[in-house]
């Protein structure tokens, strides 16, 4: 699976499910802060990710996951 696929996977879910605008997809975007997500909303995209992608995260695959870009690549690492 390409890195584009992942990234347009992982929008299309954050705009879908957590209104989440468009603009503020950036790489450098803050999951927490710029994207306004709380530990309920972790909780939901963990699961839409696992089922997604057919993976398994775990809360140490979080620790360095800080911004959305750092998300992209913790997925892209999972799934290759």
């Amino acid at each position: 699976m390409t890195k584009e696929v992942i990234i347009e996977k992982v929008d299309a879910f954050l705009i879908d499910e957590f209104e989440v605008e468009e603009e503020a997809l950036v790489p450098e975007a803050n999951l927490k802060d710029a994207l306004d997500l709380d530990s309920l909303d972790f909780v939901d995209l963990v699961v839409a990710v696992e089922s997604s992608f057919g993976v398994k995260l775990v809360g140490e695959d979080f620790v360095n996951v800080n911004t959305l870009q750092n998300f992209y690549d913790l997925i892209e690492r999972k799934v290759s």
